[in-house]
């Protein structure tokens, strides 16, 4: 019997857990690990942390949020991609689908579930994902097929945000949590330079006078990102 216990476990689907917050970590972890067919086989609170436990754990799946201890989670996925290029990835993450999806889908992943929605299901998000298909909400699903339908044009109500490119959003949305222009350079690991160009490009294609406006429109953006 104890040799059958072990071969289940061994043939359970490994996955880890990216983070900050321990307690979301503890709440998915426990989803995870009463799946017959699925087990976490490490958690991290960081990229850094995340790349080293994939190099020594080998997972099968990294479920990850946007949000990290010490950069960002599309940072974290590019490098997954361009070190552990067969490894899927799962976002699960509190920003905006609408904003965010598209853009983690470039930098790597297949699958993208809002925390807002229910968690139970983180599994069979997992499960598609695994298997090499792409996971979004049904509501994604209908606005991505609607834009497909006509043509790649996007609503004219939809957000300006959407008009940034993938690394503009992300510069805009440290801009919204307060963080000064060397902190972007450093978590996004970009130089001072380079991140004051995008701030440069953000306020000429959102249409903003100056940094105090930049600021200002951006903290209210992320402030409805984020639900309370």
């Amino acid at each position: 019997m104890q040799t059958k216990d072990t071969d289940i476990k061994d043939s359970r689907k490994r996955i880890l857990l990216v983070d900050d917050h321990a307690v979301v970590r503890f709440g998915i972890s426990q989803l995870i690990n009463r799946q017959s067919d699925l087990v976490v086989c490490g958690e991290a609170e960081s990229a850094a942390k995340a790349m080293d436990l994939i190099s020594k754990l080998k997972p099968d799946l990294v479920v990850t949020d946007l949000s990290l201890k010490d950069s960002s989670g599309l940072e974290l996925m590019r490098n997954i991609k361009a070190q552990f290029p067969g490894l899927p990835i799962l976002v699960v993450s509190i920003h905006d689908e609408s904003i965010y999806a598209e853009i983690a889908f470039r930098a790597g992943a297949l699958g993208y579930l809002m925390k807002q929605e229910a968690l139970e299901r983180i599994p069979t998000a997992i499960r598609r994902v695994l298997v090499g298909s792409v996971y979004v909400s049904d509501a994604l699903a209908g606005k991505m097929l609607q834009n497909q339908v006509r043509g790649g044009h996007t609503d004219a109500q939809e957000s300006p945000v959407k008009s940034l490119s993938d690394r503009e959003v992300e510069v805009f949305h440290l801009i919204g949590q307060w963080k000064k222009t060397k902190e972007i350079a450093s978590e996004l690991h970009l130089s001072v330079k380079t991140v004051e160009y995008y701030r440069e490009q953000i306020k000429r294609k959102l249409n903003l006078k100056g940094a105090s406006e930049l600021t200002q429109y951006a903290t209210a953006w992320v402030q409805r990102e984020v639900p309370a």
